[in-house]
């Protein structure tokens, strides 16, 4: 197989992807920032830019790669048009848009080979973080943290003294019902730090464990987080108005305790280097 695409050719299928995806990407677009966005996915548009970022920083590793076509990568084109058509048809906007990053996957392995798609994996498995979850799943995610978030704030009121009574995902008070929703579960939070923790990893760090570490941590992070805004909404309604749990405090309070989060994340990175110092600090020979 032919290392080389003539460039006409690169141009028409780059065409041809936007032809068939065009309507795809644009209702995509609009899930990130349209008037109907959706805000758990409002960090899907800084995605795709740091992917781009990534690319353009490796651009002179990838240069160096030889160029090694394979035919195992035409399996994937095959899958990636089938899946685009099966999701077209079903309505599937899931299958559709992943069918892209498969569509991806077998252009560059068809084309540029296995070292190459190899050097490129990273920023290419980052790109799943810009699709939606599809709402099946993404229900049977929300409702098991609802329950865990209102499980820790009860706890942690009944630790400062209030008088509290928990019925699955609400918090009954002295002066009202705290009723944790799906807007409340941390899913948004959730999803948010972890791409915020991927990101940061590879900006900060060299080191792959590590990367791997402050992305798991991100999840423990935003539910603990997420379950201290519970619990400070619950410290409001109790000892000052129960109207404040509603309106700009409990928007600020989620933009609060999202820099928490971060600032907890930096933490872990900090207790992390520290223990590697000390680990691979100098021997003290003795006298």
């Amino acid at each position: 197989m032919s290392s080389s695409l003539p460039r006409w050719q690169a141009v028409a299928l780059l065409v041809l992807i936007a032809w068939l995806y065009a309507s795809i990407l644009a209702r995509l677009f609009l899930q990130w920032v349209g008037p109907s966005r959706d805000p758990n996915f409002e960090h899907g548009i800084f995605v795709p830019l740091f992917a781009l970022f990534v690319l353009w920083q490796d651009r002179k590793r990838l240069k160096a790669i030889a160029s090694a076509p394979s035919w195992a990568g035409l399996p994937l084109v095959v899958l990636s048009l089938l899946m685009l058509v099966l999701g077209v048809l079903g309505a599937e906007l899931f299958f559709s848009r992943v069918s892209l990053l498969i569509l991806l996957a077998g252009l560059i392995i068809l084309f540029q080979g296995w070292t190459f798609f190899r050097a490129v994996l990273f920023p290419w498995a980052f790109l799943i973080l810009m699709v939606p979850i599809p709402s099946l799943i993404l229900q049977q995610v929300t409702f098991p943290l609802q329950l865990l978030a209102s499980k820790l704030a009860t706890v942690l009121l009944e630790l400062v003294g209030v008088p509290v009574l928990r019925q699955g995902n609400v918090i009954v008070l002295a002066s009202m019902p705290l009723d944790v929703a799906e807007a409340c579960s941390g899913i948004r939070s959730l999803l948010t730090l972890v791409t915020l923790a991927i990101i940061y990893g590879y900006l900060m760090e060299t080191r792959w464990w590590v990367r791997v570490v402050l992305a798991l941590s991100a999840v423990p992070i935003a539910v603990v987080a997420n379950s201290f805004r519970i619990f400070g909404t619950g410290l409001l309604v109790q000892y000052w108005d129960p109207d404040k749990a509603e309106g700009f405090f409990h928007a600020f309070s989620g933009w609060l305790i999202f820099v928490v989060a971060l600032i907890m994340l930096f933490g872990v990175h900090r207790v992390i280097s520290l223990i590697c110092i000390r680990r691979s600090g100098p021997e003290v020979k003795s006298a």
